[in-house]
């Protein structure tokens, strides 16, 4: 794809999102087929946070028909890092009932400030929690700042930011919900844009134009008396189909496999 115009079926068009300075800097349009771009993408593995019921593995993600496939399976099998005894939620289950994938650019691809585009297709089915997000390269979460670009459980599409507090672990949101089960399956069944913009004065999360949160740069220092801001440094992006846990409430109503689809992601900064 070259910078500045979008590809539509048999057309060619200015890109709607080159606007206001903004110059495309990096996209995965995932035109490619099996395996997503190893030079843009690593994968989380295993059980990872929130109490979640997904085991994460790579085979779970891939390339087809101009799309990335993320697929969440209901499936049974012994935890390998099972370790009796254990505390650690991760380690004392025995099995593994679902399985995701989680893909991010951690290490290969980081960027502070622009303008951030994902197109795709969530089930906003009971128990799934989907999630297009950033995290911020130094400190421990949350002081390294969290963004939640697109995030989806309990029938509401969430957009929240997220600083660090004096209490290890316990972040301080701002938050903002959307509900999609006003609007009927014919919303989940249909392909949306979500953005964020990201400059030095705030930070403005959107979904198909419409703003759902924007918060001054001033209001996102963590509130740990250290005076840093997280959102003043790089971040690196996450896609990740989570089930289960902490948020996403009970799946065993939900049709397994299902997936979530995203036709890009592009990444835009000015000069």
């Amino acid at each position: 794809m070259l910078a500045g115009t979008i590809s539509n079926g048999q057309q060619s068009a200015r890109d709607p999102f080159a606007t206001d300075g903004y110059r495309l800097r990096w996209a995965d349009e995932f035109n490619k087929k099996g395996s997503p771009d190893t030079a843009n993408w690593g994968y989380e593995q295993g059980f990872v946070r929130n109490n979640e019921l997904q085991w994460y593995q790579p085979q779970n993600a891939w390339c087809a028909n101009g799309m990335l496939i993320i697929e969440g399976r209901k499936e049974q099998r012994a935890n390998p890092r099972y370790a009796q005894g254990s505390n650690d939620w991760r380690f004392k289950r025995d099995s593994i009932h679902y399985s995701a994938a989680s893909l991010l650019t951690r290490g290969k691809k980081q960027w502070q400030y622009g303008r951030f585009v994902m197109r795709g297709r969530i089930k906003a089915s009971a128990g799934l929690w989907p999630a297009w997000w950033t995290l911020g390269v130094k400190g421990q979460w949350p002081s390294n700042g969290e963004i939640d670009m697109m995030e989806y459980y309990r029938g509401r599409l969430l957009a929240n930011i997220a600083t660090g507090t004096r209490q290890q672990y316990k972040a301080h949101w701002f938050s903002n919900t959307f509900s999609v089960d006003s609007l009927g399956q014919q919303w989940a069944d249909q392909f949306h844009v979500w953005r964020m913009d990201w400059d030095q004065q705030a930070i403005a999360l959107y979904v198909d134009d419409i703003l759902l949160n924007k918060v001054p740069m001033d209001s996102l220092v963590n509130r740990d008396g250290t005076g840093i801001n997280p959102f003043k440094q790089p971040h690196y992006m996450l896609l990740n189909l989570a089930i289960g846990g902490d948020n996403g409430g009970d799946p065993s109503g939900t049709k397994f496999p299902t997936r979530m689809e995203v036709d890009y992601v592009r990444v835009y900064q000015k000069d």
